[in-house]
C-alpha cells in the first residue's frame, strides 16, 4: 500500500446504502450484521494503486457508515471487512480480500482470475476451512462513485398496455456485433443499440418492448476463460446496480440512460432480464468477491444444520437469503433504482421460484412477492416470472400472484410438438392459442399472464428447430453433454444445412407456421431476436459461452437476400413477421384482454370462439379426444367484442377470422363454415392451397387465416 492521503471523515448516515454523492461530498454505507470493522479503500484513477484506507467510524442498525466531504464522482473504492473466519458457523470474513460494494452504481476494471481471489488456500487439504492471506485488490474491479444527474426528455414512458405488448428478446452485445452500419467502436454496446439504423429496425418490426438479457455487471467464469470462452449470456451477477462495463462505450451510466431515452422516444419499452436468485460467488469453494466477505451468514441461504454449505435451487452453487430484510431490501432497492433512476419499464426474473422460497418451499405469499405487490413503484411496472427453478417443487407455472406474467413453457412445448406432427394434442393446442385459461384464469388474471414463446435465448433458434433433430454443442467444450435433450425439434429430413429445395421450402413453411401461431394466439407473444431472419446457431442449443457469430445477429443474411445472390429467406421472412405483427396490432381479436371460453355470449347467439373440425362442423368431445386428428379450426368472432368495453369505455368489435392449423404430414380437405352473407378472404397462408368454393385442400403442415368480408 502506498503513502496514505489524509481525508476528512465525518460520521455520515446509515441511509441510503452505497456511495452517495450529494453535491458536496460522498456518504458511504454498508450493511454487515456480524462484521467487527469495515475499512473503505480508495484507489487512484487507474484502480491499480490504493491511496487511502479509512475505517468507517459509525455502526447504526447493523450498517457501517461514514461521510467524506472531499470525495467526488469518479473516485474508485472497495471494502475490507473484518470478522471471524468460521465456515461451519457461516462466517467467511477475510480482510485480505478487497470487496465490491453491493450497491456500486458503476465498476472500473475487469475481474482477473487469480488464486488470491479465494478466501481459503486453493489446494489445501482443509479446502475452504483454511485461510488465505494474499491480497486480492489487484484482481478485483473497483466500485466508482457516480453522479446520477441526467436530463431526461419530455416524452413520457410508453406505458404500453399488456394486451398490446409484443416482446423482442435480444442480447445487448450480440445484436449489433455484425451490423454493417454501426461503427465498430460502439458495436456490442448500448450506444450501438441506440444507433438510428438499429432503432429503426426494431421500430419497423413492430414490437413494443425489447427484453435485454442481463445487463448487471457479471463474472466470466474461470473455467470458461481458461478455455478461451466466456459467459456470454451474463447469468452470473456480480453487482445488482451497475451495468456491465463491456456494454458501455463511454464507460458511464449515461450510455444506458441515453439508450432508454431513445427507445422511449420510439415508443418502445425496455425490459431487463434480472438475476437475483444467486450470485457469481458460487458454492463454498467459490471466490470471495463481495457478499461472501461482507456478511456471508446474512446474504446467503445457508443449509440449516451446517452453515458451511449453501442451499442451491438453481444449479449455480448458492441462493440469496431473501428472507432476510436487508437482503430483500437490497433486491428491491436495485429494482427501484433501475425503474426510477434508469427509467426501465419492467423486469423478467430469472428462475423466479427461488426468489419466493420460504423454508425451502415456494410460497405465493412470500416476503419477496408480497413486497413487490405493495410497492407503489414496482407494482406498476411489467413483472415477468420464469416460474421454475431446479429445486424441489420448483415448477410453478400458473402459480404466481395477480400482477405477474409468466413464461409459459407449456405453450412452447405444445406448439413445437404440434407442428412437428405429434398426435393427440388438439385440446392442448386449443387451450394454448386461446390464452391458456386452464392455467391462468384465476384471481382475476388475464390472458396477458401468459407470455407465449416458441424459442428463447436458451435452446434452439426457430430455424434450428426445423433444421436439427439433435443438439450440436461441441463448441462449448463439454463433449455435447450440456444443453437440453428435450427439444421437440424436427430437421425436415436432413440434419443441418442443405441445398435440397424441397427441404428448404418445408423449413421455411414450418418457421412461418410457428411465427404465425405465436402472433395470432391470445396472450403476450415473445419473439427471439433473429428468428425473423432465420438466424441459426449451427445446432447449438446452449451457446451461453459463445461470444461469436454462433450467437450474433446475422445482419449479412438480409444483405444477401437483397442483392439477389441467395434465396431471399431472410428478407421475405422478415416481411412476413412484420405483416403478422401489423395484423395483431390492427385486430383486437388476437389480443383481447379477456379469456376465450367457447361459450355463447348471454343475450346473443354469438360464441367468442367456435372450434371446428375439418368437416366444417363444430368439434365434439369425441373429436377432441381423437388421437389421430392433427387439424383444428378456430372461428374467432369479432362481433363478440361489442359486448366488452375498452379502457375508454368504447365497445371493441372487430372483424371475424377463421384460423386453421394443420399439423399433419398428409394433405387434407377443410370445409369452410358459412360466411353469413359474406365471403372468406385469405389473409395469411404458409403454403399455396387449392380452394373450390367452401372447400380448401391444404398441403401438409400448413396454417391459414381467413377474414370474413361482407359482400357489397
Amino acid at each position: 500500500m502506498s503513502t496514505q492521503i489524509n481525508y476528512r471523515l465525518w460520521p455520515g448516515r446509515p441511509y441510503p446504502l452505497g456511495a452517495t454523492w450529494d453535491g458536496s461530498g460522498t456518504n458511504f454505507a454498508l450493511f454487515s450484521a456480524y462484521a467487527e470493522k469495515v475499512e473503505l479503500c480508495l484507489f487512484d484513477e487507474s484502480g491499480a494503486q490504493e491511496i487511502a484506507r479509512i475505517t468507517l467510524p459509525e455502526y447504526t442498525h447493523e450498517i457501517w457508515h461514514g461521510y467524506l466531504p472531499d470525495i467526488r464522482p469518479g473516485q474508485l473504492y472497495g471494502y475490507r471487512v473484518y470478522g471471524p473466519y468460521d465456515p461451519p458457523a457461516g462466517h467467511r470474513f477475510n480482510h485480505h480480500k478487497l470487496l465490491i460494494d453491493p450497491y456500486a452504481r458503476s465498476l472500473k476494471g475487469t475481474l482477473q482470475w487469480n488464486d488470491a481471489l479465494f478466501g481459503y488456500e486453493l489446494g489445501s487439504d482443509q479446502e475452504d476451512l483454511s485461510f488465505d492471506t494474499r491480497d486480492s485488490a489487484s484482481y478485483v474491479p473497483k466500485a466508482k462513485v457516480v453522479d446520477t444527474a441526467f436530463t431526461w426528455g419530455k416524452n413520457p414512458k410508453p406505458m404500453t398496455p399488456w394486451d398490446r405488448t409484443i416482446v423482442y428478446e435480444m442480447h445487448p452485445r450480440g445484436f449489433t456485433m455484425l451490423h454493417p452500419v454501426v461503427p465498430e467502436e460502439i458495436r456490442g454496446t448500448f450506444s450501438g443499440l441506440a444507433h438510428p439504423e438499429v432503432v429503426d429496425y426494431v421500430s419497423e418490426l413492430g414490437v413494443t418492448a425489447v427484453e435485454l438479457l442481463p445487463v448487471h455487471a457479471f463474472v466470466r467464469d474461470r473455467h470458461l476463460v481458461d478455455q478461451r470462452l466466456t459467459n456470454f449470456w451474463g447469468y452470473n451477477s456480480l453487482a445488482f446496480f451497475a451495468p456491465d462495463q463491456e456494454y458501455l462505450a463511454g464507460e458511464t451510466i449515461r450510455d444506458f440512460k441515453s439508450y432508454v431515452q431513445i427507445m422511449h422516444d420510439a415508443g418502445i419499452e425496455v425490459i431487463l432480464d434480472v438475476v437475483y436468485n444467486h450470485t457469481a460467488e458460487g458454492n463454498h469453494l467459490g471466490p470471495t468477491l463481495s457478499l461472501r466477505g461482507i456478511d456471508n451468514c446474512s446474504y446467503y441461504y445457508l443449509v440449516d444444520d451446517d452453515n458451511r454449505y449453501y442451499n442451491d435451487f438453481t444449479g449455480t452453487g448458492n441462493a440469496l437469503e431473501l428472507r432476510h430484510p436487508q437482503v430483500l431490501r437490497m433486491v428491491t432497492d436495485s429494482l427501484r433504482y433501475w425503474t426510477e433512476e434508469m427509467q426501465v419499464d419492467g423486469f423478467r426474473f430469472d428462475l423466479a421460484t427461488t426468489l419466493a422460497r420460504v423454508d425451502g418451499e415456494y410460497r405465493e405469499n412470500s416476503g419477496f412477492l408480497d413486497t413487490i405487490a405493495q410497492d407503489p413503484v414496482l407494482s406498476g411496472v411489467k413483472l415477468i416470472a420464469e416460474p421454475w427453478d431446479t429445486g424441489p417443487g420448483g415448477y410453478q407455472v400458473g402459480n404466481f400472484p395477480p400482477g405477474w406474467s409468466e413464461w409459459n413453457d407449456r405453450y412452447r412445448d405444445t406448439l413445437r410438438r404440434f407442428w412437428k406432427g405429434d398426435a393427440g394434442l388438439l385440446g392442448e393446442v386449443g387451450n394454448r392459442i386461446a390464452g391458456s385459461s386452464d392455467i391462468y384464469n384465476r384471481r382475476g388474471r388475464r390472458p396477458w399472464a401468459s407470455v407465449n414463446f416458441i424459442t428463447a435465448h436458451d435452446g434452439f433458434t426457430l430455424w434450428d428447430l426445423v433444421s436439427y433433430n439433435d443438439k450440436h454443442n461441441e463448441a462449448n467444450g463439454e463433449e455435447n453433454r450440456d444443453g437440453s435433450d428435450n427439444n421437440n425439434s424436427w430437421n425436415c429430413g436432413v440434419e443441418g444445412p442443405t441445398d435440397d429445395p424441397e427441404i428448404l421450402e418445408l423449413r421455411n413453411r414450418q418457421v412461418r407456421n410457428m411465427l404465425a401461431t405465436l402472433l395470432l394466439s391470445s396472450g403476450v407473444p415473445m419473439i427471439t431476436a433473429g428468428d425473423e431472419v432465420a438466424r441459426s446457431q449451427n445446432g447449438n442449443n446452449n451457446p451461453y459461452c459463445q461470444d461469436n457469430e454462433i450467437s450474433w445477429m446475422p445482419w449479412h443474411q438480409l444483405q444477401e437476400s437483397n442483392d439477389g445472390t441467395t434465396e431471399p429467406t431472410a428478407q421475405s421472412l422478415l416481411e412476413f413477421t412484420r405483416r403478422l405483427i401489423r395484423l395483431r396490432h390492427d385486430h383486437v381479436v388476437f389480443r383481447r384482454s379477456r379469456f376465450f371460453h367457447g361459450r355463447q355470449i348471454p343475450g346473443t347467439e354469438i360464441k367468442d370462439v367456435t372450434w371446428l373440425h375439418a368437416s366444417g362442423d363444430e368439434m365434439t368431445a369425441e373429436r377432441w379426444h381423437n388421437g389421430d386428428q392433427r387439424t383444428l379450426g378456430a372461428l374467432i368472432s369479432g362481433e363478440a367484442g361489442s359486448r366488452f368495453l375498452t379502457e375508454e369505455g368504447e365497445p371493441e368489435p372487430d372483424e371475424t377470422f377463421l384460423l386453421i392449423l394443420h399439423g399433419g404430414h398428409e394433405k387434407i380437405g377443410f370445409t369452410l363454415p358459412p360466411c353469413n352473407g359474406g365471403r372468406w378472404v385469405e389473409e395469411i397462408g404458409t403454403a399455396r392451397v387449392n380452394r373450390r368454393r367452401n372447400r380448401v385442400t391444404m398441403p401438409p403442415r400448413t396454417l391459414l387465416l381467413y377474414r370474413r368480408e361482407d359482400d357489397s
